[in-house]
């Protein structure tokens, strides 16, 4: 992470909102409702450089701090949450190889990874796992200088569209605790250099969902899968592979927690206008108790929101442990985009239900927080057992 000025850090900002009104609030809607991945937008990602925002500059990243990437994410999530999980998987993948990899797989992988040649995930969840990591199925084995590869991922963003996968796997699957027969894979699907397609992998279908249209959330099935174990394993050696998909899920849920308060923020504002403009007994609503009773909620929670992710986000930039902050940010801002979006479509009645306003569109976005990057129910356990670890007696 590099240090950047507030006045980059503005510029940096100002250059997402024009990039916002210009290209994505015209096709947003549109591309939404056709459930039409956004190809441009994302060529347009790249250029900005948001493949690379939390990648070393080293590498060719924009180093960024946790702090200014969630308020970009914020930012675009306001207008369309959907791109912001483009790049987020993707950045997943990058941290577990810029933090846990040798140098030769920070230098092979980093740069490709930077510029968006290479764009993937974090393969964790299977049909039969999901907050329970430990319980995957997919295995590798060790054949001489190879990795052999049988599985199947679901749920995936970028399954489909993304060109390689940060793969976590069972190397042992017989070890007790299980955690430690677990470990990490970098999966290419098509060759880095030639990009020619890799034989072994297959993207198994397209999952519809309520809401988060346009990017892919899929499959992928490895068959014997083969791919060179210096390059791929992370780090080196086997058994790490729990420790390195927990650490990415922190970025993943401040991440999370981030387009949370975009959702909220966008429904909030897009309630506090209509509100004026909407009249009842011959005056805006607005000036209605019961409405602003509404927005006077609306408006604290989101608040409140916003500063526990600036708070967890601060923490993960001193490197200190956050899965108990990232897990409040996380918790907090996604039941308050629920609750945000769900007034919001009350507020404004069948203006708010009609798909010709966004309204809609944060009503089906926002259920998907309080599942993504581990259920809020895991979320409150974990902050929990942090809270007692924390203040021992």
């Amino acid at each position: 992470m590099s240090e950047i000025s507030e006045a980059d850090e503005r510029a940096i900002l100002d250059a997402i909102d024009k990039w916002l009104e210009k290209k994505v609030s015209p096709v947003a809607m549109q591309l939404e409702h056709d459930d039409e991945y956004p190809h441009a937008l994302v060529e347009d990602m790249k250029e900005l450089g948001l493949f690379g925002a939390l990648i070393d500059p080293e590498y060719g990243g924009l180093g960024l701090s946790a702090l200014t990437y969630s308020r970009i994410v914020t930012k675009i999530s306001a207008e369309w949450m959907s791109l912001t999980g483009v790049f987020n998987s993707h950045l997943m993948m990058a941290m577990v190889v810029q933090k846990f990899g040798t140098q030769k797989q920070k230098d092979f992988w980093l740069p490709r990874f930077a510029s968006g040649e290479m764009r993937g995930c974090l393969g964790l969840t299977e049909p039969d796992a999901g907050t329970d990591l430990q319980g995957i199925r997919t295995v590798a084995k060790r054949d001489g200088a190879d990795y052999v590869v049988n599985g199947t991922k679901t749920w995936i963003t970028n399954a489909i569209e993304g060109h390689v996968s940060a793969l976590l796997v069972k190397t042992d699957p017989e070890a007790q605790p299980r955690h430690k027969g677990m470990s990490m894979l970098i999966t290419p699907k098509i060759d880095p250099e030639t990009r020619a397609p890799i034989a072994g992998v297959t993207n198994g279908r397209k999952l519809e969902k309520l809401g988060y249209k346009g990017i892919d959330s899929g499959e992928f099935i490895f068959e014997d899968y083969r791919c060179d174990a210096e390059l791929c394993l992370v780090g080196g050696e086997e058994g790490q592979g729990f420790v390195m998909a927990t650490g990415g899920l922190e970025i993943g849920r401040i991440n999370v927690a981030a387009r949370s308060v975009g959702i909220a923020k966008r429904a909030l504002l897009e309630s506090v206008k209509y509100a004026q403009l909407r009249k009842t007994m011959g005056k805006p609503i607005a000036q209605h108790q019961a409405i602003q009773l509404k927005l006077g909620e609306m408006g604290a929670k989101t608040r409140a929101s916003e500063l526990l992710v600036e708070d967890a986000a601060k923490a993960y930039d001193r490197g200190e442990r956050v899965d108990m902050e990232a897990g409040m940010a996380k918790y907090f801002a996604s039941e308050t985009a629920l609750y945000v979006a769900t007034e919001a479509m009350r507020i404004h009645g069948a203006y708010g239900y009609s798909k010709e306003y966004p309204i809609e569109r944060l009503f089906r976005d926002a259920p998907l927080m309080c599942i993504g990057e581990g259920t809020n129910e895991m979320q409150r356990i974990i902050i929990a057992r942090q809270l007692v670890a924390r203040n021992p007696t």
